[in-house]
């Protein structure tokens, strides 16, 4: 009985021996707190799981997500090319058999590929997307669930090769794709950052969803820019970033991309490799020399025509209806401006600082009248007589911006043409350092009623208050043109616009009235208009949009001037800074 003892007590002695250490038997308490934390750590990984899931389903489901869609030539196992639809988003390329994305051919994860130009005899511009160990870098579902995609010929497994129609088209999509593999990585960073809550909801996945969204272009239009201006600034260290903390976070940018798939240069057949081209180079400005502009009132309104170019008229006026769209008539050069609707669209910026200002209001009632103002100061600047500007075509692009001397910072401002028919320009005007910015696009549209014509601006500006994200959504009035057949050729503005902020409930409705049939100097350029708080009416609005316009505040009974385009105002309106012609792109509008 002893010995049976003794070697009970010897068997538990060597069961608390482990690797030489000497522990104790966990007591039940130990052994549930273990059970317990084990839990919630498959409770985190099963959430985890679901949280990555959802983050790529959000991305691949939301339609505004698209960096980058285009056809492109796709090379398959023999050797052989076949057309499909290409749609770039963050961390992933979807291939599909036709635009409308209803027949799924496969999915890319760009997280698990390298990017690498090719060259080749043929025409065109090839690149390859690969893994460089080999494994597939194919998605099993589709981005429905899809477990078979559409049938074409066999695609290899571990790489894919592309063929765009020109080189910048294939430039344009590897700088596409070096942005949608930085994309990936920026929401992997995302993911480890949100343990705390649910990444679809965290600041930092808003925000790079709102810079991809921001730089979100349906085709390739939007991408056909100058090398300096391809992917919203992404090579113009002096453009997109008015301090050292937005070249800090572009210097970052561009690390994290080359880390994550940069792009490599592949050795051609005869092993020879050419030599690193030097980078871009920040884009010179300089003062803009001369200006063109009216004065105030009527008589900057009216043409004359002579007798010759009345001919014209006559002759151009046999072909038309009244009703018709003038957006595909060729009109006579007399009445054109010497420059491009593009060019035309900046005239709303040469007074910025007042947006500088506005983004400095600390009410919400002092922020919109500070953005009407700076809205009237867009329309006394204008050419003598009837003019109009002429047509950019697609693809065209005009870029400039403007030095603001209190605050030392910089608005810029680029346009383009991304449709002709009908004509639609968009256009991006950015001032980071004092945290505004507006984006747009507008679809010019005209029609002939006989006697008079009119030019309408289809769209909608959406200007940002960055620190504050407050978006105020802007329309334009139309341009009447009347007298073409008899009586005093005369243009005039016309029409219902409104301010509207959705967050601050403050809105603004103004309306620029033309000049009735009676009506003397005096009711030429009227305008009139209301400002509300929610449902309070807050002040009233009259006055000439070319000159003074006066402020009725209803709770004081006070009126004051909003706005005058007075000679001190003009001349101290800020600088327009241009490209030089030489260091232009082959579309910007002076070329």
């Amino acid at each position: 009985m002893e010995e049976t003892t003794t070697s009970t007590t010897s068997v538990q002695s060597e069961s608390r021996m482990f690797n030489g250490v000497e522990k104790d038997c966990p007591s039940p308490t130990e052994k549930l707190a273990r059970k317990e934390s084990l839990k919630v750590q498959k409770q985190n990984y099963r959430q985890e799981k679901k949280r990555a899931a959802k983050e790529l389903f959000s991305a691949l489901k939301d339609p505004s997500v698209v960096i980058m869609s285009n056809w492109l030539k796709i090379r398959g196992s023999l050797k052989s090319w076949t057309k499909l639809w290409c749609a770039l988003k963050p961390g992933v390329l979807l291939i599909y058999k036709t635009p409308k994305t209803d027949h799924w051919v496969g999915t890319i994860l760009l997280s698990a590929c390298k990017l690498i130009e090719r060259p080749s005899k043929k025409d065109g511009f090839c690149f390859k997307l690969y893994h460089p160990l080999d494994k597939s870098i194919w998605a099993v579902k589709g981005p429905k669930g899809e477990n078979v995609g559409s049938i074409t010929q066999p695609l290899p497994s571990n790489y894919l090769i592309f063929r765009a129609a020109s080189e910048s088209d294939g430039r344009c999509w590897m700088d596409a794709l070096e942005l949608a593999l930085s994309c990936s990585s920026l929401y992997k960073l995302t993911a480890k950052a949100g343990k705390e809550g649910d990444i679809s909801t965290s600041s930092e996945s808003s925000h790079i969803l709102h810079l991809l969204q921001s730089t979100a272009l349906s085709d390739t239009d939007l991408l056909q820019l100058n090398d300096t201006v391809l992917l919203g600034n992404h090579h113009m260290e002096h453009d997109g970033f008015s301090d050292k903390s937005e070249r800090e976070a572009h210097d970052d940018w561009d690390t994290t991309a080359n880390e994550n798939g940069g792009r490599l240069t592949e050795e051609s057949d005869m092993d020879q490799s050419d030599e690193l081209s030097p980078g871009p180079q920040a884009t010179a400005y300089v003062e803009q020399s001369t200006e063109e502009m009216a004065e105030a009132g009527e008589a900057s309104q009216v043409e004359t025509v002579s007798e010759e170019n009345k001919g014209l008229i006559w002759s151009l006026l046999k072909q038309l209806r009244p009703g018709m769209d003038l957006s595909k008539v060729v009109l006579p050069t007399f009445i054109l401006e010497p420059r491009s609707f593009l060019d035309k669209l900046s005239d709303y910026y040469y007074h910025a600082d007042l947006l500088s200002q506005a983004a400095l209001e600390e009410s919400a009632y002092g922020r919109i009248k500070q953005v009407l103002r700076w809205y009237l100061s867009g329309f006394y600047k204008k050419p003598k007589g009837l003019k109009k500007p002429y047509n950019p075509i697609l693809g065209e692009t005009f870029r400039c911006c403007w030095l603001h001397p209190q605050t030392n910072s910089c608005t810029f401002y680029i346009a383009e043409q991304v449709s002709h028919h009908p004509p639609i320009s968009a256009f991006y005007v950015c001032n980071r350092k004092d945290g505004f910015s507006i984006s747009g696009s507008i679809l010019a549209k005209s029609k002939f009623y006989g006697n008079s014509l009119s030019a309408i601006l289809d769209g909608k500006a959406r200007l940002l208050f960055l620190s504050r994200d407050e978006e105020y959504v802007i329309t334009m009035p139309y341009a009447h043109c009347k007298g073409i057949l008899y009586g005093t050729m005369t243009l005039e503005l016309g029409g219902k616009v409104t301010i509207e902020c959705e967050k601050t409930k403050c809105f603004t409705e103004l309306e620029f009235k033309l000049k009735p049939f009676l009506g003397g100097a005096c009711s030429v350029n009227q305008i009139s208009g209301k400002i509300f708080v929610g449902e309070e009416l807050l002040a009233t609005v009259d006055g000439h949009w070319d000159s003074e316009v006066f402020i009725h505040e209803k709770r004081s009974g006070q009126q004051e001037t909003l706005w005058n385009p007075s000679q001190e105002i003009r001349s101290g309106r800020l600088k327009r800074q241009v490209v030089q012609i030489e260091q232009q792109g082959e579309f910007e509008s002076e070329r």
